[in-house]
């Protein structure tokens, strides 16, 4: 058996170094074999600096730093936007916010968009979204909301509404296209429920995406949990021990992955699964957070949070496990962007994104299993609703940031993590640049995405 898996491994590496040899997509799949499980853990404001496999020492995350050890810690993992409904459709359809029509917290995803899950069905895959879905409202001519099993999802449960994503201890939950009652902290609700599906599905392929509410308001976390850290931070209201209750909230996730990670191994799949960790974007600062996460410098070493376009608001934690091919206890510092999720995972399943869906994401195989360095292109953000104009391109080490109408700033993120010191006096090149190419890339806005900066 383990030849077997020897053999497997070594098959699929040379199929990604023919992708970087030969200009190949996938990884062909003979008709006997079996393409991976697939996981993709998400959590909801978490910080780069939250985990202890970044650094965090305050509380430890040993299930998670385990995963990094078993895989690749991508140090420059960066999301697509910096709210919850722009950062998740992208992930799903591969593209950026102005071009999946979601570019604003209270846009729905179009139908139109294909997702992930629409991608992976025609090859065998069966999917579920266990977690947060989050809508906004119908766009003009639509009468509903979309719900997750219209866009490829053959199993939901969860959360539709971002506000009542809110709550860690639910009444009621969707089951499917149902609301039902239930009980308990929502990470373990959701975990169990994760657990189920990878249980009934070990016998094919499978897509999970399990999005988590943690560490995203209200702060909460069961009362056995936050007992463990009571007393070690100070307080601004003893008798609402907020920095307590957030280092508890992601011990809590910790504890959950660790579960599910744990039954992938009872049930023999984590040979064949690529787990993916990641976050939606940057932790945020704002009341609702009750200054947790400014409390414990949750973005640290970066500037800014959620809601601004600096290090903070867009680097994210992200490890990826795929034994035998990702590299495992490798810490690299390859730019990986979240729209590569989608054409990256269906070359892995022995796909590739049909032309029409016009996908933004490069296909990082290659780059995953350490067979070639990740392509050099620029990436572009924008974030240009609730009141803000943000907008920010980068490409390699040099990242452009415009802020309203100031004057654009150029930073060297690896050697000024903290964006402190603009280098654009040394690099007015590079700075002209980059505001050529970011000026191109907003002129290919879609119509669907300016309606969202419009309502």
């Amino acid at each position: 058996m383990r030849a077997k898996r020897d053999l497997s491994g070594l098959g699929i590496k040379l199929a990604a170094l023919a992708c970087v040899l030969f200009g190949a997509c996938s990884v062909g799949w003979a008709a006997d074999a079996r393409p991976p499980n697939m996981v993709f853990i998400f959590a909801d404001d978490l910080g780069w600096g939250d985990v202890g496999f970044n650094g965090r020492t305050e509380w430890s995350t040993p299930h998670l730093d385990r995963l990094a050890r078993q895989g690749t810690v991508f140090r420059r993992w960066y999301t697509a936007a910096v709210v919850c409904a722009p950062s998740r459709a992208a992930l799903l359809t591969g593209k950026y916010t102005i071009h999946c029509g979601v570019t604003a917290n209270n846009d729905d995803l179009p139908r139109s968009e294909v997702t992930i899950a629409e991608a992976l069905k025609p090859l065998g895959y069966t999917t579920a979204l266990i977690g947060k879905w989050h809508h906004g409202r119908p766009r003009p001519g639509e009468t509903d909301y979309v719900h997750p099993m219209d866009q490829g999802f053959d199993e939901f449960f969860g959360y539709t509404n971002a506000r009542h994503a809110w709550e860690h201890f639910p009444k009621q939950l969707w089951d499917g296209r149902q609301m039902k009652p239930v009980s308990g902290y929502a990470a373990t609700l959701l975990t169990d429920r994760a657990i189920d599906f990878v249980t009934r599905n070990r016998d094919r392929p499978f897509f999970l995406y399990l999005a988590h509410i943690i560490p995203h308001l209200y702060i909460e976390a069961p009362q056995e949990d936050v007992a463990l850290f009571r007393g070690k931070f100070p307080e601004r209201d003893p008798t609402r021990p907020f920095n307590a209750t957030y280092a508890a909230m992601i011990s809590c996730l910790d504890r959950e992955a660790g579960r599910l990670l744990k039954a992938l191994d009872d049930l023999q799949l984590a040979d064949n699964t690529i787990v993916i960790f990641t976050s939606d974007h940057g932790a945020t600062f704002e009341a609702g957070n009750q200054g947790a996460a400014w409390f414990h410098d949750s973005n640290g070493p970066f500037r800014g949070h959620k809601r601004n376009l600096w290090e903070g608001g867009i680097r994210v934690p992200g490890v990826v496990r795929w034994p035998g091919r990702v590299p495992a206890g490798k810490v690299s510092d390859e730019i990986v962007h979240m729209t590569d999720v989608f054409p990256t995972l269906l070359a892995a399943a022995g796909g590739k994104p049909d032309p029409a869906w016009n996908v933004d994401g490069v296909n990082l195989l290659p780059c995953w299993m350490g067979l070639a360095p990740a392509p050099e292109r620029t990436l572009f953000w924008e974030w240009r609703s609730e009141g803000y104009h943000q907008l920010a391109a980068m490409r390699g080490n040099l990242k452009l940031v415009r802020i309203g109408n100031n004057r654009p700033e150029l930073f060297d993120v690896m050697n000024d993590p903290a964006e402190r010191r603009s280098v654009h006096g040394a690099h007015p090149q590079v700075l002209q640049q980059l505001e050529r190419e970011l000026q191109a890339w907003l002129n290919t806005e879609t119509e669907a995405s300016k309606e969202g900066k419009a309502r």
